[in-house]
């Protein structure tokens, strides 16, 4: 008879599962591929993510409980949610290269209009992708609306708030300004890495709690692992920025883009992890770092506030206007990051009962 709250119940989709398991660690990574975190078993009064599992692990006969020995091996538990969200994880890099793919061999035979078309049906293609991407697998997180619109302005200033600030800066906007597309598409790819990055920090930082007998000990081991998987995921998002740069006939790779996106990968990861809070107020507090840099230039058109463009003036000067997005950006990561340090090892550290 179960009691009330019972962890078991929570587990039922992924009882199957746990009954080709060999041991109670085989079974936990089903379970952990598809969102259940230390504050998820927290909730059920255990320790961490693997004690609720070997309760249902512990509950299943030996008949029905994995291969017995000698037989033939079963399938990898786990393997097949792997592939669907790494497949998922592909889509959104494959549509925005199929469609910069698509105007670059256009280029020249297709109007205007039929291009920006084609644009438009691209970015459309690559958002459902990434929303079905981050529906599951482990970057999942339950919907928040403010961070999705903090990331969108976040993304068009990577597009085109560089160009919008310079042409704001001396009198305009006065005219249309052309895009930089390369760090869409260099974001679009790192979906994948970043997928792979935050599946190793779970599986290891799951790992870390059983093994230790002290939360402090298990926590303090969160961190390194923390640290590691965000500069596993910048390994990966440079090179791609850069490739994405020369593809697009940009060069190098900027600081800013960078910044946004460990931002955007630190962000999700402590949403994954039920924190999606602090991730928010980041992405929040770069936008209007961004937007109140363009405020200040355009109130000092004003007789009497000249002097409100004198901070963003001496940043363009000394950076170009580049360092105003690299300026939000990297603040708000770097503040991120150490919070998320010390708030992803506390999630992951057993609670005592």
């Amino acid at each position: 008879m179960t009691r009330p709250d019972d962890p078991a119940k929570s587990l039922h989709p992924h009882r199957d599962l746990c009954e080709r398991a060999v041991d109670p660690r085989e079974a936990a990574a089903g379970p952990e591929a598809h969102g259940l975190t230390g504050r998820s078993a927290a909730r059920y009064r255990h320790r961490d993510v693997r004690a609720p599992v070997e309760e249902l692990y512990a509950r299943m006969s030996p008949r029905t409980r994995g291969p017995v020995a000698g037989g033939p091996p079963g399938p990898v538990p786990g393997t097949d949610a792997r592939a669907t969200w790494t497949l998922l994880a592909l889509l959104p890099g494959a549509a925005c290269l199929a469609t910069a793919g698509v105007l670059r061999v256009t280029e020249g035979a297709l109007g205007d209009g039929t291009r920006a078309l084609v644009a438009v049906v691209g970015a459309v293609l690559a958002c459902l992708a990434l929303r079905a991407c981050l529906g599951r697998g482990p970057l999942r997180a339950p919907a928040g609306g403010r961070a999705g619109l903090y990331s969108c302005w976040l993304l068009g200033y990577a597009v085109y708030g560089e160009e919008l600030l310079a042409q704001v800066m001396t009198g305009g906007p006065d005219g249309p300004w052309g895009g930089t597309p390369a760090p869409l598409l260099g974001f679009a790819v790192a979906v994948t890495p970043a997928a792979w990055c935050a599946h190793l920090f779970a599986v290891h930082a799951r790992r870390g709690p059983a093994d230790s007998r002290a939360p402090e000990e298990s926590g303090a081991g969160v961190r390194p692992l923390f640290l590691a998987a965000v500069i596993l995921f910048l390994g990966a998002l440079l090179p791609l920025l850069y490739l994405a740069g020369l593809g697009l006939g940009g060069g190098g790779v900027s600081v800013a883009a960078a910044a946004l996106g460990v931002l955007f990968f630190v962000a999700r990861l402590l949403a994954a992890h039920g924190l999606p809070g602090p991730g928010a107020v980041a992405l929040a507090g770069a936008c209007a770092v961004e937007a109140g840099a363009m405020a200040l230039v355009l109130s000092a058109r004003l007789p009497g506030l000249e002097p409100l463009a004198q901070p963003v003036d001496a940043l363009v000067s000394a950076g170009g206007t580049g360092a105003v997005p690299a300026l939000a950006c990297g603040g708000a990561a770097v503040g991120l990051l150490l919070h998320a340090a010390f708030a992803l090892s506390r999630a992951a550290a057993p609670t005592r009962t």
